[in-house]
This record gives C-alpha cells, structure tokens and sequence, in this order.
C-alpha cells in the first residue's frame, strides 16, 4: 500500500530475548529463579545470561552453531534458554534418560559445537564422546555444570571447562546477537525416535515468541507468577514456558527431581501459583499419603497434557484444590497447541460429565491458526458428531520449521499444506476435539476400531487402579483383542478377572480386556507410557486364542 515503509522504526524480528530484556528493568529485584538456597533476581539472571552469551562467543561459537545440554531442572538449564539464542546459537536440550549410545548419535546428528552436562550426568556425557570419537575428529567441547548451593561446590577439571568459571570470563559490555530473521532458529528439540533415524525439530525464535506468549495466556499467567518446574525443560523447551515465566516476570522455582513431598512442599514454601505435568505427575500427586500432603496456599493453576489424562485424574485435582487446565500438543508445535477453555454452562453438569469434558483436548490456542480432524486421503474435514475419526491436523506460527537434515520427513509431515499429527480423534458439535488414540496404537479387533484411551479411562475409574495402559494383543480369529497393563495402588490387591469384569459392565463387550497384566508400566521421561514395550510383550505373549487369558 502507497505510503508504508517496513524499516528499524516498526519492524524487529520477534524474539524471546525480548522477554528477559524487559523483565531485567521492570522486576529487576524480584526473584526471577530459586534452587534450594540459590536465589537469582532478574538483574542478575539478565547479567548472567549476557555473560554466558559473551564466553560462547569467546569459545568461537557464531550464528546457527548447535550448543546441546544434558541437564535436570536447575538454574543454568533455565540460563541456557537465553545465554545460548544472545550469542547467536542453537540449544538443543537433551533427554536427560538417554544413555551414551543416544546421546552420541544426537550430538553427531546435530553437529553439536559445545556439551553441557549436569555433574550427576557427567559419565553418560563422557560415554557419548568416546563413541563418538571412534567415527569422527569433530567432539565438542565439554562444559560441567556443578551442584548448586549456598557454598557451591568446586568442580576441579583439566581437560574440560566449568560452567561457573565461563560465566565468570563473560563481559557484560556484549553486544547481544539477535536473529536477523525472526524465522532462524532458536532451539533443536529431539522426538523420541529410534537410534537409526532421529528427528530433529527445528524452532524458531517467531515460533517460540508466540507460543510462550500463548502459553502464558492459557495458564492464566498474569504478572509475577510463581511457577513450580515439574515439567523438563528440555521436553519442548519446557512447553515454551521457560520463556513464558520471563515474559511475566515471575519465579522459576527449580527442582532437580519430581517428588509429590517435593511438589507439596515447594508448592506451601514458595507459594507457587502454577505447575504443570503430564498426567502422570498429576497421579503422583492425587496419590500421595497424607504425610506428604500440604494444604495449598492459594489458588495453583495445573497444565497437564502429553497424554489424554483419565476424568478420574481431573476430578481428583480438583477436589485438592487445584485448577487444571488440560492442553494438548506436539514437539513439533512447540508443546502446547490447543487447550480445552471451560465453559460456565458446564459448571451445574454432573462431575462426571465436567471431568470427561475436561479430559478433552478442546480447540487451538491464540498462537496457533488453526486445529482440525480431517480424513487423511481426501484432507475433507470430519462431520463435528464426536464419533467419525479422522487425524489431527494443525496449521500456524507455531509449527516447527522442519526437521533437521529430513527434507522427505519434512514434507511428508506437512503433505496437504497441514501438520499431519499422526493422532487420531473426533469432533464434538460444539467444534472441540477429542483424542480417541495415536494411529499406531488404536486397536482394530473383528474389524472395529477399539481406543486404547477410552479403555484406559474405565480402567482408571476403579478405585484400586494407579496406572494402566492398553494395547492390541494378537488374536488368531479377532487379529487383535486389548490387553491391559496395569499397576495398583501400594497394598491392594485385585485379579484380572475383578477387572475384566469391571470393564465389561462399562464397556461394549468387544473392548474389554481379554487379559490382564500388573506390573510397572515404562515409561519417558516425560511420563508418557512407552507403549511400544508393551506392545512387545503383549506379542511375545502369543495369540490369545492359543493361551488362556493369565494373571501374569
């Protein structure tokens, strides 16, 4: 249009280095982050960060160089979502579970310049070098991060840098790299993918900036939050709330590991005003003894998401005392990408009917354009009567670049000109979305298609059942029936055949469990339940119609 000029004066690529830009002025001498008897203000996180930027810099590091991170929930892990973008680089922050093998295979696949690794992980990280070091003359450089404390304790090293003493090399005076694309890279988050083919999601600092706005937002995050770190910051960079906390200026409370004590009582200390978790976490929670609980000081905002939590789950929550927001997304949206709003009119339902609302995954937040349910062949969208399934497609700023050094994955990911999720669900009339289960592992019995998740959640329903998880079995005649694996709550006791039944009184016959296994279930490090392991057990148990249903 005639008479507009893009130019330095109403243009600059978005950024979330903005974020702790303005939070080191406007909340300077608030506590920005806490860690047992370490407390930072956001001055000093600011400075620090500019520091950590500035000894990068020094080290050769230059505009899209990887620098990877082996770290729990500590400061420096929340100092590297800055440190790293000012000087210009990449974080990749690494599942802290990977053993040598893995972490190897993704230091080589990203071309990581620098390893930064928490002392307790610091033999996994030395594992990962030696592999690596059989195929390639390109290591990175070690950085050992030390345990923190009111004295903090020496890490001594000859051959490898500490990350204390970087910080203490860095000069404030740095000029700070911002992107010159809002489009580049800000982070590289890691699907959990086999060893052979990682996938390697590429963030953008436009992406970022929207969703940790939009995180914020569903989280109901007004100014000086406290927010509880159940959720790993290297899973999706923390759903994009690493970088959230700073846009409101609150305190990141940091815990190294998650306990329900740990949580109660961080909750109580610091006053914590919002946490988030996978529902595991939330079950970790609703079970604890009454020794470990504590009374909440106020109201405490819970995001879960990762996996469709049980309505039983929900309703628990909220008889503590917590406000549960339910959200859904990928890491390929960058965490959270749609979030199930509750609706006044909901509040005179039956509390069952407002939990099953609740568990679903509802509509796409402001940052994303925008989600729907469509027929994977034809790309038509499914008739909104909560029963045709269809994928789960989104579209938006916050959908990830791409995959690094994937381009065929890539587009096959983007085929149609939608993010094709791999989730398969349904549409409610009202337009919310409802996860039914994950492509892989939806259950076609006889020839229906049986939701794992819609028998998880009777399963969940019974009062001595913790967790449960569902899988196909094979069955000669049916080709595969559901098999529950299923851990009970410390001290009761139950048969497969109290639970079958319990099951067929909730439930079509057909999708029913026709056996039953206690046990631990695997899992993530981000809670979700490895159901890939069971499905292995559940075929190595042979078909059904060749055994008799056991309580293994």
């Amino acid at each position: 249009m005639e008479g507009t000029i893009r130019c330095s004066a109403n243009y600059v690529p978005l950024t979330p280095i903005s974020f702790l830009e303005r939070s080191a002025i406007v909340y300077r001498d608030r506590l920005s982050v806490v860690y047992k008897d370490v407390k930072y203000t956001w001055k000093e996180t600011h400075q620090r960060c500019i520091k950590l930027a500035s000894s990068l810099a020094e080290l050769g590091i230059n505009h899209g160089d990887v620098i990877a991170v082996l770290a729990p929930n500590i400061p420096a892990m929340y100092e590297l979502h800055f440190g790293v973008p000012m000087a210009g680089a990449v974080l990749c922050t690494l599942n802290i579970r990977h053993d040598s093998a893995m972490v190897a295979v993704l230091l080589k696949h990203s071309e990581a310049k620098i390893l930064i690794v928490d002392y307790q992980l610091l033999d996994i990280a030395r594992g990962a070098v030696e592999i690596l070091a059989k195929t390639t003359t390109k290591l990175p450089l070690l950085v050992i991060i030390p345990e923190w404390g009111t004295v903090r304790k020496p890490f001594h090293t000859h051959q490898n840098l500490e990350y204390e003493s970087l910080l203490e090399k860095g000069k404030l005076d740095f000029k700070v790299r911002r992107p010159k694309d809002e489009w580049d890279p800000i982070s590289l988050n890691y699907t959990s993918g086999t060893t052979s083919s990682p996938k390697g999601v590429i963030y953008s600092h436009r992406g970022a900036y929207l969703n940790s706005l939009a995180a914020a937002l569903l989280n109901e995050m007004n100014s000086m939050p406290t927010y509880l770190w159940c959720v790993p910051m290297f899973h999706c960079n923390g759903w994009c709330l690493t970088w959230a906390v700073a846009a409101q200026g609150g305190t990141n409370v940091c815990l190294r590991s998650v306990t329900a004590k740990g949580v109660f009582d961080s909750v109580a200390r610091y006053k914590v005003t919002h946490l988030g978790g996978a529902p595991t976490v939330l079950n970790m929670i609703v079970n604890a003894p009454a020794s470990e609980r504590r009374p909440l000081p106020g109201k405490v905002v819970v995001m879960t998401g990762g996996a469709p939590p049980p309505p039983q789950i929900l309703f628990s929550m909220e008889e503590l005392g917590f406000v549960v927001k339910h959200a859904y997304g990928l890491t390929e949206t960058y965490g959270p990408a749609t979030v199930c709003t509750w609706k006044p009119e909901w509040d005179s339902l039956p509390q069952g009917a407002q939990a099953r609302i609740m568990a679903r995954q509802g509509l796409h937040h402001l940052g994303m354009e925008e989600v729907d349910i469509k027929d994977p062949v034809t790309m038509k969208s499914v008739p909104p009567d909560a029963k045709t399934m269809g994928e789960v497609m989104f579209r938006g700023n916050t959908v990830m670049n791409g995959y690094l050094k994937n381009s065929e994955a890539t587009k096959d990911a983007f085929k149609g000109g939608w993010y094709r999720s791999g989730d398969l669900g349904v549409k409610h009339p009202d337009g919310y979305i409802e996860l039914k289960d994950r492509s892989k592992d939806i259950i076609i019995s006889g020839g229906e298609n049986i939701s794992t998740i819609e028998v998880e959640s009777v399963l969940f329903s019974h009062p001595l059942v913790l967790e449960a998880a569902v899988v196909g079995r094979p069955d000669d005649h049916w080709g595969e029936t559901p098999c529950a694996f299923v851990k009970l709550k410390d001290g009761c006791h139950a048969s497969s055949e109290e639970l079958i039944k319990y099951c067929r009184n909730r439930l079509p016959h057909f999708m029913a469990p026709r056996t039953v296994v206690f046990q631990d279930l695997p899992k993530t490090s981000t809670g979700k339940t490895q159901k890939f392991v069971l499905r292995e057990k559940a075929k190595a148990m042979g078909s059904i119609s060749k055994q008799r249903s056991s309580n293994l």
